[in-house]
């Protein structure tokens, strides 16, 4: 494709020669000399946004002074928050927030038809690649059919989506699908896709170098910024705006540097330290700050491990975690099967243009702070959010106070009675280390006559999955040794322990196979099931029934272990409470003891074939025999034959069929795809921000409402409004699929709306669930009481604590939020891009200041709310809100309006940025 460039008032536009390369790039060295100020201690990951405002200035979009700013930045110790207009070169996507991005772009096609306008004019200007990865689901586990088997049943009830997606890769410009059992997206980009530096030709066809960045529809997008590619995640909204040619909106970031010192020591994995990092930045607060990761730690830090970290920026809560080129870098571009003439480029680029980490690397930084690698020990986070770090040595402790204090006032006496009808005895009641009559127990009769106990702490869940580790060697070999040693000594899972390993791409298989461990792997019953998120996303598909009924009918507090990046509350499987994020060979050592109550630093993980007791230590692997094997299989030959056809896909995915059509004929009985009604009718001309009159209170929620909780990815039941839906549609329950498949259907999105098993809606006493009051003052869903409450044309607003809006990028939080009728969002603070979501759909955020919050206002949910004066609102403006109370008694607080910036008002003015640029191109047509 052409990349168009700015004008280059500036003269920073230079010629490097690589070889036989000779190419043009932006020169900060040049932006300087011509006076625009001193850049030389910016940190790289801000380089590479200067660099991006130095190629687009135009003197409208990107001025001088926008690039002035950046030494402004550095003067002033790493602030200087002005609104600047940065474009990605690409954009990345997975099918979960991929399928709902086409659907609006189709939309988008019929809306400008009807404005006048061609629908060619709705095309991705940059290049998007979609990737298959969330649609796997676990359904078949523990044996060598597993795969097969899943991949079937994923076709089955996706086919409708894949067809969707294969018309969307006719249909569109710059844009390609990477088909299902390929791999995780952020895997693909890591090992494939992304190039660090990116070349394309401009506008007069002279090839231009420029830093590789990208925005993803997924929050682990961060992950290659291990890779130094400058990227993110965004919601969809902003996502299909990118595509389209529009800058994404954003403020000068501050930059938090992390020096990592030492080196991580025996015994301990990336995951131990990307745990621990979560908790420290976490603590720090970097919520919509850049983090860059310096200093002489780096140096024995492998790229699959800078990775890692990169992955989890969304749970540390900063918009990325970057590491700069160094020797890595290029030796990871190397392995991985990158053309020679690609890294020798990376290499000149980096040096030249200052974005080379050496040896003198100390830039400035907004603030800083520092870890020595050989101080981390093994750990693990849960039960409910990936910063709650525990110390291996206290987890089986920590799980006693978390049952604790869930069994605190409840009577968990329903114990020794607890049976099952079924051939053999009950078995004898497990010993509970600090039961004290806290534990919940049940008894199972499996109907292959295993019989065993399930109690809290049982664990149900041990799935090596998720791109945050799966795409680490170390860890998937340390995990495969596990297995081996475990398995010469005898040890098997424990009966009840729903195992699974789903690899992020076909280079682990191969790896695994080339060294002899997916054998010793298989034995263990940790099989292939499918390459994709699976666990992590809530696709860890159903437990057996016995073990189901047993956990819901005596409430027992179920876990699941997972090598994964998330963990809230509802997302892993609607029958497990208690989920911790582990290493992968951690999640086989707890599939061996199934017992969260089981200390595993300390305690027996089983007998031996001699009846001998086995410990942690005697299973786990010397860094060593890890390094070694890695060293021998994980092979620049395999990247390169794995990813030599990686678009083409199997022979399911070449025999779906599509109808080439320029608009889709939007099938009326689809159940997963529908025509959004975002643009229908829509005027040609947008109107004012309406002010909020006399607005209901639909939900009063409190901290850490997660993006999960707003708007669940996983299953769902028949009694819950999407179920009924479905239900009336004759789709029978086992085709429900997940909520997160249907992301093309705004019926079932508007549905599962606040419909998280477990939110908690502060209006009802102890209900958890999408419930709330309907306009009769009754409990009903909270769908029913909005689309009561639209009926009458009532506005609603959502009133919330810190940290709404955590978690995943997904923009059918805000979507689902809009279409119910909600008008604002008021909480205490915002995460990144749940915020800039709501923006993007239309939904004004406001933040309670000192004034108060729900509790200290003693909001019920039975006030009303007013905001006036929006029609002339400015970016972070100070808003008055009247609270009306029951009793009619009125208080008037100040509130802060979070749209952040001058675009932002325009977007929603327009109703959301997708109606602003289908208005701004119909106007060009």
């Amino acid at each position: 494709m052409t990349v168009t460039v700015g004008t280059d008032t500036a003269k920073t536009r230079k010629t490097l020669t690589v070889g036989d390369q000779s190419v043009d790039y932006y020169s900060i060295d040049a932006a300087t000399a011509a006076g625009l100020g001193d850049f030389s201690r910016l940190p790289a990951a801000l380089k590479v946004v200067l660099e991006n405002m130095l190629r687009f200035e135009d003197g409208k979009t990107v001025t001088t002074d926008d690039i002035k700013a950046f030494a402004t930045w550095a003067e002033n110790g790493g602030k200087n928050p002005i609104e600047i207009a940065y474009r990605p070169a690409r954009v990345l996507m997975q099918d979960f927030t991929g399928v709902p991005a086409v659907v609006d772009l189709a939309a988008m096609r019929d809306g400008i038809v009807a404005l006048g306008g061609d629908a060619q004019q709705i095309n991705p200007l940059n290049p998007v690649d979609l990737v298959i990865d969330h649609s796997v689901m676990i359904d078949e586990f523990g044996n060598p059919r597993a795969f097969q088997m899943n991949v079937d049943r994923e076709y089955e009830r996706n086919m409708e989506r894949y067809q969707f997606l294969k018309w969307g890769q006719k249909a569109f410009n710059n844009f390609r699908v990477v088909p299902p059992g390929t791999g995780i997206c952020h895997q693909v980009n890591l090992e494939y896709l992304a190039q660090t530096v990116w070349t394309d030709t401009d506008q007069n066809g002279v090839t231009v170098a420029y830093p590789d960045t990208l925005v993803g529809t997924d929050s682990h997008t961060t992950m290659v910024n291990g890779l130094a590619v400058l990227g993110w995640g965004v919601g969809g909204i902003e996502a299909e705006a990118a595509m389209l040619g529009q800058p994404v909106s954003m403020l000068i970031p501050e930059v938090v540097g992390f020096k990592l010192t030492g080196e991580m020591t025996e015994g301990t994995t990336a995951t131990d330290l990307v745990l621990k990092v979560v908790e420290m930045l976490r603590a720090k607060g970097v919520v919509s700050k850049f983090v860059e990761f310096y200093g002489p730690g780096l140096d024995n830090l492998p790229l699959a491990d800078r990775a890692t970290i990169g992955n989890m920026a969304p749970e540390y809560g900063a918009t990325c975690g970057y590491f700069p080129i160094d020797n890595e870098t290029l030796k990871y571009l190397r392995l991985t099967g990158r053309d020679e003439d690609r890294i020798a480029l990376v290499e000149a680029y980096a040096k030249e243009n200052g974005f080379w980490r050496g040896a003198d690397y100390e830039p400035v930084y907004t603030d800083t702070l520092e870890l020595d690698m050989s101080t981390v020990v093994p750990a693990i986070s849960g039960p409910k959010r990936p910063q709650d770090h525990i110390n291996l040595d206290v987890a089986a402790t920590a799980f006693g106070e978390y049952v604790k204090g869930v069994r605190a006032g409840k009577d968990a006496s329903v114990n020794s009675e607890i049976r099952w009808e079924g051939e053999g005895g009950q078995p004898e009641p497990a010993q509970i280390p600090g039961d004290e009559g806290h534990h919940a127990r049940g008894y199972v009769n499996n109907p292959n006559g295993e019989n065993y106990q399930i109690h809290d702490g049982s664990i149900v869940i041990a799935s090596i999955t998720s791109c945050t580790n799966t795409s680490n060697p170390y860890v998937m070999i340390g995990a495969g040794l596990v297995a081996r040693k475990a398995r010469a000594l005898g040890l098997t899972r424990k009966p009840w322990v729903k195992t699974s390993l789903a690899p992020g791409s076909q280079v682990v298989s191969e790896y695994l196979e080339a060294a002899g461990l997916q054998e010793d792997l298989d034995a263990l019953d940790f099989h292939l099931v499918g390459y994709g998120c699976t666990t992590c996303i809530g696709n860890s598909g159903p437990l057996e029934p016995e073990i189901s009924k047993a956990i819901n009918d005596y409430d027992v507090i179920g876990v699941s272990v997972l090598s994964g990046n998330r963990n809230f509350e509802g997302r892993i499987s609607p029958d497990v409470r208690a989920n911790y994020l582990a290493s992968p060979p951690l999640v086989v050592a707890y599939a061996l003891v199934g017992d969260m109550n089981v200390d595993i630093t300390k305690d027996s993980l089983g007998k031996d074939k001699d009846g001998n007791d086995v410990y942690l230590k005697d299973i786990w692997p010397t860094q060593k025999e890890i390094a070694d094997l890695v060293e021998r299989t994980v092979t620049r030959e395999a990247f390169m034959s794995k990813y030599a056809d990686v678009f083409k896909g199997d022979e399911k995915w070449q025999s779906v069929e599509v109808v080439d059509s320029e608009t889709y004929n939007w099938p009326p009985q689809s159940t997963y795809v529908q025509n959004p009604p975002y643009f229908q009718g829509m005027a040609k001309d947008p109107g004012s921000i309406a002010s909020v009159k006399d607005a209901k209170i639909l939900a009063l929620l409190g901290d850490m409402v997660t993006t999960d909780h707003i708007s669940p990815a996983g299953s769902f039941k028949e009694s819950s409004p999407a179920g009924q839906y479905l239900t009336d549609r004759q789709v029978p329950v086992r085709e429900f699929n997940s909520y997160g498949s249907r992301r093309g259907n705004h019926e079932v999105m508007m549905r599962g709306t606040f419909a998280n098993i477990r939110i908690k809606n502060e209006m009802l006493d102890g209900v958890e669930g999408g419930y709330t009051k309907g306009p009769d003052g009754q409990q009903t869903s909270i769908f029913d009481a909005a689309m009561a409450y639209q009926e009458g044309g009532k506005p609603l607003v959502v009133i919330a604590g810190e940290q709404y809006g955590a978690g995943s990028s997904r923009d059918w939080a805000a979507k689902g939020t809009a279409l119910l009728g909600v008008k604002a969002v008021i909480a205490e603070n915002f995460e990144r891009i749940h915020r800039s979501n709501l923006v993007g759909f239309g939904v004004v955020p406001f933040e309670f200041t000192g004034d108060g919050n729900r509790k200290t206002l003693n909001l019920t949910g039975e006030e009303t709310v007013t905001i006036d004066g929006l029609s002339e609102v400015k970016p972070q403006q100070m808003c008055t809100a009247q609270i009306t109370y029951a009793d009619g008694t009125t208080k008037d607080i100040q509130i802060k309006c979070r749209i952040d910036t001058a675009i932002e008002i325009e977007y929603v003015e327009h109703g959301g940025v997708l109606h602003y640029v289908l208005r701004n191109l119909a106007k060009v047509a």
